[in-house]
């Protein structure tokens, strides 16, 4: 299990510099590697298989939950058994900790 997941989020403000590339590949380091990074280097995202539509719900469900325990939320599209989260910090137009954080408690959901 990540560091990342006795962490917790802190608010980010505008004003706030985004994650340099450097800083986003040593945090990649950390969670799952199934999470991409955009071209841009402004989001992450992961694609999630389940076995159902239950299973589905169930995990978007759980990832809500992660979301308003950290005060973080993402984007999350799902069908009938599969859901794909991404993560970005609209504040400050990239990538904060705060992203890196919240992913890692999303893959402390699959163990």
């Amino acid at each position: 299990m990540s560091e990342l997941t006795q962490r917790k989020c802190k608010p980010c403000e505008g004003g706030t510099s985004p994650m340099s590339a450097d800083e986003v590949k040593q945090h990649l380091a950390m969670i799952d590697n199934e999470w991409q990074v955009d071209e841009d280097g402004k989001q992450i995202s992961r694609a999630f298989k389940f076995r159902n539509y239950y299973h589905t719900t169930a995990f978007v469900n759980a990832v809500a939950w992660v979301a308003h325990r950290e005060d973080h939320h993402p984007d999350i599209t799902f069908g009938y058994n599969q859901a794909t989260v991404v993560y970005s910090t609209h504040a400050i137009g990239g990538l904060s900790e705060n992203d890196f954080i919240c992913a890692a408690k999303i893959d402390a959901l699959q163990d």
